[in-house]
């Protein structure tokens, strides 16, 4: 029997991920990298991109760019390549939510938050697919939510994003797993993010949100490095189409 170990070894594999200057993203370049991946991180930051690149060391490297800019999608897929050739991973972990009331959803706020949390993962997912068909091996990781499946005030443009993304996530796996192409999604609970500083910010409503969980707490960078690694490696060679919530329990209750 050959050493389950190596189920998650990502060595000579490499991965983009979008967000990478912050939060979850961020760490999920740096989780990737410790299993042997090359990574490549995009963010519009350059400053907090390069220090990011600059941790991890010569296995990392970055690409500053707007993935909101449809039109500048296969741009960002042919820079994110040149490193070290075309991802086998890619994690779509950046994320915008504009926290408007559905009567005060603006064009603009609806606009930008579709163009970032949907539009991005397809259009950047459908421009680099023909390298993984090619090699008949590829890892989509989208970032679905709480809100896939529930609301949560001043959420309608965010919620609708991402619920989007579970069916998202299905159609992809229905077009592309033939070719050896597993999609699925993470749904990250509460985790102390830059996108929830507003919950963390206030303790009460972080301790309300903890005591939802069957856990009893938040969420830690360090929950998310299991399911990151399993979703991207061939532990998950069979499993596709699905959305991982990383919640502690939070929506089982």
């Amino acid at each position: 029997m050959s050493d389950p170990r190596a189920l998650f070894d990502l060595t000579g594999k490499v991965a983009c991920i979008t967000g990478a200057s912050s939060g979850l993203g961020r760490h999920a370049a740096f989780v990737l990298a410790a299993a042997g991946a090359q990574v490549v991180g995009v963010a519009r930051r350059p400053d907090a991109l390069d220090k990011m690149r600059e941790q991890i060391g010569a296995g990392a490297s970055a690409v500053t760019a707007d993935i909101a800019d449809r039109d500048a999608i296969k741009d960002i897929a042919q820079a994110v390549a040149a490193p070290f050739g075309a991802p086998d991973i890619v994690i779509h972990a950046a994320g915008l939510n504009t926290r408007e009331a559905a009567d005060d959803v603006t064009d603009e706020g609806w606009n930008a938050t579709l163009a970032v949390n949907l539009s991005a993962p397809f259009f950047l997912s459908q421009a680099l697919v023909p390298a993984m068909k090619a090699k008949g091996w590829g890892r989509i990781v989208n970032f679905a939510s709480l809100q896939t499946t529930r609301a949560f005030p001043g959420g309608i443009a965010y919620g609708a994003t991402k619920g989007a993304i579970g069916q998202l996530t299905r159609a992809m796996a229905q077009d592309w797993s033939p070719h050896g192409i597993t999609a699925n999604a993470i749904g990250p609970g509460f985790f102390p993010t830059e996108l929830t500083a507003a919950v963390f910010d206030d303790a009460d409503r972080a301790a309300r949100n903890a005591a939802q969980t069957c856990i009893g707490r938040n969420g830690q960078m360090r929950d998310m490095d299991g399911p990151l690694l399993f979703l991207c490696s061939d532990a998950s060679a069979y499993v596709t189409g699905q959305v991982l919530m990383v919640d502690g329990g939070f929506t089982a209750k």
